[in-house]
């Protein structure tokens, strides 16, 4: 194991089980992991069999808590950094990690691992060719109306995260938008409950007003030009 640099690890989206042999590995080498939220990360790591010393990096510290990870880092220590699923920096913190390494030219890994956008897109069965992902969709429906036409307008499949107290409201916008498009609303990827429902955006609004949705949702919208071409 290296020292004096940080890891960032993928982990798991449902099963506990969806991670690789060298995330492991580095998991179990380095002196501390910096999570998201350390009481989340705790059951993954107890279930490999890891203890190390946690530290909390998450959206309201990360200003103020990157200039100490660096220093441990310039100290010597070497310094995985997880969120509570999939790849840090993908609507999660590390981001601004990775760019203060940069700008301090201190060195870093990037390891390979599960990503619900690319369970989700290969899962869909839409075009997976050329796709765009919009991260979490905007709260303001006039905004996600805007963010939802230009979906459609686009020769790509389009990807959003979004909430399940929300996906009926957005289903009704691309309802109104453009009732035949085609639309797949990935749901629990991984997880016992992991689900596919792809159909028009009239028919799943209709499906999900009568079912109301739960759990981790991806919202995918496939373009008009694709729609055309396949």
């Amino acid at each position: 194991m290296s020292s004096g640099r940080f890891y960032f690890i993928p982990t798991p989206i449902g099963n506990r089980d969806d991670i690789t042999v060298r995330a492991l590995r580095v998991l179990a080498a380095v002196d501390r992991i910096a999570c998201e939220d350390t009481r989340h990360s705790s059951p993954l790591l107890q279930h490999h069999g890891i203890q190390k010393p946690l530290i909390a990096l998450h959206e309201h510290n990360e200003i103020r808590r990157i200039p100490e990870l660096l220093e441990m880092v310039r100290g010597g220590e070497s310094i995985a950094v997880i969120t509570d699923a999939g790849m840090p920096g993908i609507s999660d913190p590390g981001y601004r990690l990775v760019q203060a390494c940069i700008v301090g030219d201190i060195e870093y890994e990037i390891l390979p691992g599960p990503s619900a956008i690319l369970n989700a897109l290969i899962g869909s069965g839409f075009p997976c060719h050329a796709f765009v992902f919009g991260g979490f969709l905007p709260v303001k429906k006039g905004k996600r109306g805007q963010i939802l036409q230009q979906a459609l307008n686009s020769g790509f499949t389009c990807l959003f995260f979004e909430s399940p107290h929300r996906l009926t409201s957005t289903l009704a916008i691309l309802e109104s938008l453009q009732p035949q498009a085609r639309v797949c609303v990935a749901r629990e990827l991984t997880k016992k409950f992991e689900t596919y429902h792809r159909d028009s955006a009239a028919a799943l609004h209709s499906h999900f007003q009568a079912h109301p949705p739960k759990g981790e949702i991806v919202l995918l919208v496939q373009g008009n030009a694709m729609q055309i071409e396949s």
